[in-house]
């Protein structure tokens, strides 16, 4: 009898240690981009997936701000590396360089860069985004919806990424509107351009007294002094990355959503399910990774259009466009004389 209950112990003891192992908690650390957490934008979709993780995968998190300029960016993810974190997400492709310095230093850590591209590194995965399909869908609700036939883009920092969400703006509303004239202008040519809301309203408002009554912003935090001139001139705005229809339910007709959080939260799914993926990886309409936010404002006529253009997109009928080259072709293609 002794011996079964000695037996039993061991067993139970061995039950234990083997569940314990099983049940490793995976530790994820995340560093924002500049504007850090709060600015309803970029960062904050990154904090939503972080925090979805953390409830469902029932994960460890924890999140850092890089200071001022964003000097500070390699050595948030070195501390985190050191403390043995088991994936570290850089927000942003500012991260690049910094990601691929300490990704070399701890190849046993996994790491995850925001819209930037680092191959090569076996333990590195690149998130990106078809930013230009989403654009194109409220492209197409400025073409449809603006009274004047001038519409707005405000970006951030004068770029090729988000000349991405520029091109494909203007390419969707050209699209159902041959008529429409598009204003543009970036608030600036550094990282600081995406918390920078008084040059945002600046700009702004001297679209809207050019004519346009809707504007779309591509510019972070930037993106509150749009929303601002939007309210004063009694005008529309369209919110990006994340639903930002709530900040100014009267004024925001729709939001480009950019699934940030998505790609945050599917990485650490595959982290937490061993199947960690290296390289690029694409999030565009056809998995979710782009959208657009639906909206008190948007009439049903205009969500059918939107819907059908949406499944055009995915089945390959329409090709959008992402720079000034493929612009030139798709005005060729799709655009009437």
């Amino acid at each position: 009898m002794r011996k079964i209950f000695v037996l039993f112990l061991i067993l139970s003891f061995i039950g234990l240690m083997s569940i314990g192992f099983s049940a490793k908690t995976i530790r994820v650390g995340i560093v924002y981009d500049v504007g850090g957490r709060g600015d309803k934008s970029f960062n904050d979709a990154a904090y939503t997936g972080l925090q979805r993780a953390i409830k469902v995968l029932k994960v460890e998190g924890k999140d850092l701000e890089p200071g001022p300029g964003g000097a500070n960016r390699e050595e948030l993810l070195r501390t985190l590396a050191e403390q043995n974190y088991d994936l570290v997400i850089g927000v942003g492709f500012l991260f690049t360089d910094a990601i691929t310095a300490v990704a070399k230093d701890f190849p046993k850590v996994k790491f995850a860069i925001v819209d930037g591209v680092i191959e090569g590194l076996p333990n590195v995965s690149s998130l990106v985004f078809n930013e230009h399909e989403g654009s194109f869908l409220v492209g197409v609700i400025a073409g449809l919806m603006t009274k004047s036939n001038v519409i707005g883009f405000v970006g951030g920092m004068d770029m090729p990424l988000i000349h991405k969400f520029e091109v494909g703006y203007k390419a969707g509303a050209m699209y159902v509107n041959p008529k429409v004239k598009v204003l543009i202008n970036y608030i600036g040519v550094t990282g600081d351009a995406f918390k920078d809301p008084v040059k945002g309203k600046e700009l702004a408002l001297a679209q809207y007294k050019q004519g346009a009554d809707i504007i779309y912003h591509a510019s972070g935090a930037s993106g509150e002094g749009v929303f601002e001139a939007a309210k004063e001139t009694n005008k529309y705005a369209i919110g990006v990355d994340s639903p930002q229809s709530w900040i100014m339910p009267d004024r925001i007709i729709t939001s480009m959503l950019k699934r940030v959080d998505v790609a945050v939260y599917e990485t650490i799914k595959d982290v937490k399910e061993g199947n960690f993926k290296s390289g690029i990886r694409v999030f565009g309409l056809k998995n979710n990774g782009v959208d657009y936010e639906k909206t008190k404002l948007l009439p049903l006529g205009v969500i059918q259009k939107v819907e059908q253009i949406k499944k055009d997109i995915i089945a390959g009928k329409i090709v959008v466009p992402y720079d000034d080259k493929t612009f030139e072709e798709f005005k060729a293609k799709y655009l009437k004389k």
